[in-house]
């Protein structure tokens, strides 16, 4: 069974959840899934850093930023740092940083823009929370799908119904 949005969107129709159009690509990996951890932080990546440094096999990163354009959540040291523990992609809620090495990193990465100023770091943020991105509610455990035509969430039994 494919695994594109728009055929789980033809199977699951309003059912699933499918963020608005405003995300851009950043990653070297167009196509991306998984089991969602979500975190919630506005303009400190604290959180996010220490994310990347767990396991992530079989799971993507849902970060609620706030929508925030001031500064970047994900550069490219945080992102060869998910790279390293496995993680499948990133969305954010906000902006990200290092453009071109993001590129080339066998990451999925979704953000709302870019921009060279880098964020704080004073420790705040929650983890494994229900989180609203981009209007969309993200609950862990949760499974995302990413490809060229967009980003679908699926419940943990909605999900289960693809296994084969």
């Amino acid at each position: 069974m494919s695994r594109s949005t728009s055929d789980l969107y033809d199977r699951f129709a309003d059912a699933a959840r499918v963020l608005p159009p405003v995300f851009q690509d950043f990653g070297g990996r167009l196509e991306f899934s998984g089991e969602i951890v979500t975190l919630k932080c506005f303009e400190d990546n604290s959180r996010l850093k220490e994310l990347a440094a767990t396991v992530g096999k079989g799971k993507v990163l849902a970060v609620d930023g706030g929508g925030s354009m001031r500064c970047a959540l994900l550069g490219d040291v945080i992102a060869e740092e998910a790279v390293a523990n496995g993680w499948e992609g990133v969305v954010i809620f906000g902006c990200v940083r290092d453009r071109a090495a993001l590129r080339r990193l066998p990451l999925g990465v979704r953000a709302l823009g870019t921009t060279p100023r880098k964020s704080v770091r004073f420790g705040e943020g929650q983890i494994q929370i229900p989180v609203t991105i981009a209007g969309v509610r993200c609950v862990p455990g949760d499974v995302l799908f990413a490809d060229e035509d967009g980003v679908l969430i699926l419940d943990g039994a909605q999900a289960a119904q693809l296994q084969p």
